[in-house]
């Protein structure tokens, strides 16, 4: 059985200051790094090049990061966004409480798969090849959703930890082969 390649492509991250902001005093301090367009939307775009991320604040004291492809990397954005806002005079009361929220991975499980039978094996999945390519398959440990594609690709969604990325996608494959539903290399998976 190869070992699947997997790829985080996007961490949804949720953080609350337990204050409020002064969204014109950010546009004022960080011109060159924000967008805020109120009548288009209620939050400011704090964008940073590395890590690679948009963060969304609210005046609310709420906000979103998305764009990192970690764990690690969203909570770097966070601080460096956090930390850019206090060394432009923004004060900052406490201390951030992020929250992951979701992270989409793809992977490739590298054999064709029978999407039909897979449909009738795995149970909680919908598949209408008529509307959409890919079998779509709901987890409930670790609770993910899973768009499965015949060629063997997936897409991974869902997950608040990238370990609950690596599993779903492990214990996704070991099912496909015990049920000789994955083809590696022209070949029938053994059914254990």
């Amino acid at each position: 059985m190869p070992k699947p390649i997997i790829q985080v492509e996007n961490v949804v991250a949720s953080i609350v200051l337990n204050q409020t902001i002064d969204l014109l005093s950010v546009v004022k301090a960080l011109p060159d790094t924000v967008e805020y367009r109120p009548e288009q939307f209620p939050g400011l775009v704090f964008r940073l090049k590395n890590p690679k991320t948009a963060t969304l604040i609210f005046n609310s004291g709420k906000m979103v990061c998305t764009g990192a492809k970690s764990e690690a990397l969203a909570k770097k954005a966070v601080k460096k966004v956090i930390n850019q806002l206090e060394s432009s005079g923004i004060i900052i009361l406490s201390k951030p409480e992020i929250k992951i929220q979701n992270i989409v991975a793809s992977a490739s499980l590298g054999g064709k798969i029978d999407l039909e039978k897979a449909t009738l094996s795995l149970g909680r999945t919908m598949y209408e090849p008529e509307q959409f390519p890919g079998l779509i398959y709901r987890m409930d440990d670790p609770k993910v959703v899973i768009l499965l594609f015949a060629s063997g690709k997936l897409v991974c969604t869902g997950a608040k930890k990238e370990e609950d990325v690596h599993r779903a996608v492990e214990r996704l494959q070991k099912r496909l082969e015990e049920e000789g539903l994955i083809y590696y290399g022209g070949t029938e998976a053994l059914k254990v």
